[in-house]
């Protein structure tokens, strides 16, 4: 095995279950790493889906608060907008490691043609909004150790990237580039991506689960992101968009705990950006909706989107959700990964 994959696998990655809101799977992927939470994923009771009374995590999250406003009002789409015309659905994974995501669990022919499948499913479940393929790749690793440098993540170059641009192309695919900083920052990691940033198919996302701002080593607790480091991402992509006369970009921000994004409703509205705070984590289909009301649908910022995870989410026997369970969601996402 080479060392780059064996880094890799020395981080247990991938969301944190549902209702996990302080301790997280230790770093190394040996042990009963992540018991605690994973207990909780299996035995907190079901709750209901959306803020209709009693004491669900939606109902919680909106007392004494005005009802949300969905859709979200703000800037126009710009032509050549992805959202809100289309829906994405993407593979999620690093292609070194089996453990982080269903784009490097299968060799590339049977990643594509599974892919192929839930992309003829959400057609059948939803004729009216066109697909778009996608392939979401984690560029920058969060780590169990420090290296060299000391920031605890481990930055993948060129030739990676390259290879799973060319997989996204032979299916007219986008490309979406992951970033889990580690003890680094989203002011350090975005820039290098900038020559991949400045074509017109490729997009970002910024995982606030490995953003460890109080100096924890990546997989000890969840880390965070606030609104000034969306902004800061909304204004560089707003800005490569302009320089290089590119179509909107699409941001990918993770969420599945209230920390992990503060003063969410100060994120800006930028129509060269289409913003997507995607609901992370893993559980049983109750608390995964339940999870979905409570940060995503309580907290409007623009677009929404909504994780599967092939193994986890099946894990204490529950069912993965199906493209017409996602539909009947409030509001409907638009951008969907699978892990």
């Amino acid at each position: 095995m080479t060392a780059v994959r064996t880094a890799l696998l020395m981080l247990v990655c991938g969301a944190l279950p549902l209702g996990a809101q302080a301790t997280q799977s230790g770093a190394k992927p040996t042990g009963k790493a992540g018991a605690t939470a994973r207990d909780s994923a299996r035995t907190r009771k079901d709750t209901t889906a959306y803020p209709t009374g009693g004491t669900s995590a939606a109902s919680r999250a909106l007392a004494g608060r005005p009802a949300p406003v969905w859709p979200v009002p703000g800037p126009a789409p710009l032509a050549g907008s992805i959202l809100p015309a289309k829906r994405i659905i993407a593979y999620y994974g690093n292609p070194f490691s089996k453990r982080m995501g269903v784009l490097g669990e299968y060799p590339k022919p049977e990643m594509l043609q599974r892919l192929d499948r839930e992309i003829a499913a959400w057609r059948n479940a939803d004729p009216g909004t066109p697909v778009q393929p996608a392939l979401h790749l984690i560029t920058t690793v969060a780590q169990g150790d420090a290296g060299k440098d000391g920031k605890y993540r481990m930055r993948h170059g060129d030739a990676l990237t390259e290879k799973v641009y060319g997989w996204a192309k032979e299916k007219n695919a986008l490309l979406f580039l992951d970033v889990q900083v580690g003890l680094s920052t989203i002011q350090e990691e975005l820039p290098r991506l900038e020559p991949w940033l400045a074509k017109p198919d490729v997009h970002f996302g910024m995982d606030p689960e490995f953003s460890m701002k109080d100096g924890t080593k990546p997989g000890k607790k969840i880390g965070s992101y606030d609104a000034a480091d969306v902004n800061w991402v909304i204004d560089q992509l707003a800005r490569i968009v302009t320089q290089y006369k590119l179509p909107p970009k699409v941001l990918v921000v993770h969420r599945f705990t209230k920390p992990m994004l503060t003063n969410a409703a100060k994120i800006k509205r930028d129509p060269r950006v289409q913003v997507v705070i995607h609901m992370d984590g893993w559980g049983p289909p109750s608390l995964k909706r339940d999870s979905y009301a409570a940060y995503v649908y309580a907290e409007p910022v623009q677009f929404t989107g909504f994780k599967l995870f092939y193994k986890n989410d099946r894990k204490y026997g529950g069912p993965i959700m199906t493209p017409r369970q996602l539909l009947a969601l409030t509001p409907k996402p638009l951008y969907i990964q699978y892990q």
